[in-house]
């Protein structure tokens, strides 16, 4: 265990290094100073271990290194614990045996690979054993059953994404309005970029020739660890094309059962896949926009991946631009916190956002043409409710329509 201690928590000897700022993060600091446990939730890679780092960072010019513990309970050693919460007092008194530190900032990364953590958790909040706890965890799940009933109250929880176009942009010293234009060609192969292999940091930074082989690394971690084994699902090859299925068939409408004839699995099974697919936050469902709750939770469904990479593992999906960029819009607005819909009635819209009590009309056009300008504009127009706003997102056109505006994807997420 000293030698995992060791190799994990790097900053017992110096800083962390080549960490990308997130926008998140000035967010988290601000928190750092608040008792209550700090929980990060989101899909595996999305960057959660990094923010764990730049945190830690920022607490090394006020305290000593050794009383910093960072845990990424997902490495293979720690299986052993896997059903044992106690193991978790024997890791923190190693710790403190190495550093001849009391820990007193406590990292817990990937908890729930150690069942029945939340109980130690919140013995160790309750005892004010440490002045701050931070977990982070890849199933939503996490923030359900015990671990809700145990620590309501305690703890504050912020959703991690991907990097986010705007973040990537700051990467790359794009800053300013007038740096954007000048840009523009840098610019947009971003947004081709992003519409290919999405925006992990690790396939963001990796040359285009290993980058699938990564995505598909990260699927499979995902399918197995936060999917599988975390729903106990037993037939794992009617899951596994199911899924194959819906990252082929993304963003079109669907109902359980319509799924479950085209892959052959009951209707009941298709629904708890498709939960167990949310709650890894590798896809979310959108709901028809209404008024209605129960007209929401009865009507057909779409979804869309978090992130745009997983695509690339789907069948002859690569070239469809239209519905390539329609996802990252998605993922766009997700990251932003949106409250997300779609409609699909008398006419289609396929976002109706909702925004600080403001309803927002958005339709997604790779490129806007005289073929389809009118049905575009017409599924922005003829709503039947109220909208304070009505866009059509393109690649790289820019236009007025009367009350439609025509933005480019670049512009309106800068």
């Amino acid at each position: 265990m000293r030698n995992v201690l060791i190799s994990q928590n790097g900053h017992w000897q110096k800083p962390y290094q080549n960490l990308y700022s997130r926008k998140v993060f000035e967010l988290l600091l601000e928190n750092v100073s608040v008792r209550h446990i700090q929980v990060l939730q989101g899909i595996r890679r999305s960057g959660k271990s990094s923010l764990f780092k730049l945190l830690i960072n920022q607490l090394l010019h006020s305290v000593d290194a050794g009383s910093i513990l960072y845990v990424n309970l997902d490495d293979p050693f720690f299986i052993q614990y896997a059903n044992n919460p106690a193991g978790l007092y024997e890791i923190i008194q190693t710790a403190e045996t190495l550093t001849q530190k009391k820990i007193q900032y406590l990292f817990l990364d990937e908890v729930q690979a150690i069942s029945g953590w939340e109980k130690y958790v919140k013995s160790m909040y309750d005892s004010e054993l440490f002045k701050k706890i931070f977990i982070t965890g890849s199933n939503s799940s996490l923030l359900s059953g015990e671990f809700a009933t145990l620590l309501t109250g305690r703890y504050l929880s912020r959703q991690i994404y991907p990097l986010s176009f705007n973040e990537i942009l700051r990467i790359n010293d794009i800053d300013t309005f007038m740096r954007l234009n000048e840009e523009l060609p840098k610019v947009l192969k971003i947004v081709d970029d992003m519409m290919t292999y999405g925006s992990f940091v690790e396939v963001y930074n990796a040359p285009d020739a290993i980058k699938r082989e990564i995505i598909s690394s990260y699927y499979e971690a995902i399918f197995f660890k936060d999917c599988v084994a975390n729903t106990g699902i037993r037939d794992i090859k009617g899951f596994k094309e199911l899924s194959f299925y819906l990252t082929s068939n993304i963003v079109t409408l669907f109902s359980y059962s319509s799924l479950a004839r085209v892959v052959k699995l009951s209707d009941v099974s298709v629904k708890d896949y498709i939960y167990a697919l949310g709650s890894s936050y590798l896809f979310s469902e959108l709901n028809q926009f209404s008024y209605s709750l129960k007209e929401q939770a009865s009507t057909k469904k779409k979804l869309y991946l978090t992130d745009n990479s997983f695509m690339k593992l789907s069948f002859c999906f690569s070239n469809n631009y239209g519905k390539l960029l329609e996802n990252l819009v998605f993922s766009e607005l997700q990251k932003r916190g949106d409250e997300i819909f779609f409609y699909n009635k008398e006419n289609e819209c396929d976002f109706i956002i909702k925004n600080e009590g403001k309803l927002i009309a958005i339709q997604v056009c790779y490129e806007l043409n005289e073929h389809n300008q009118a049905r575009e504009v017409n599924g922005l127009l003829k709503l039947p409710f109220e909208v304070h706003e009505r866009v059509i997102l393109t690649y790289n056109q820019s236009m007025s329509l009367g009350e439609v505006s025509v933005v480019p994807f670049w512009e309106y997420f800068f």
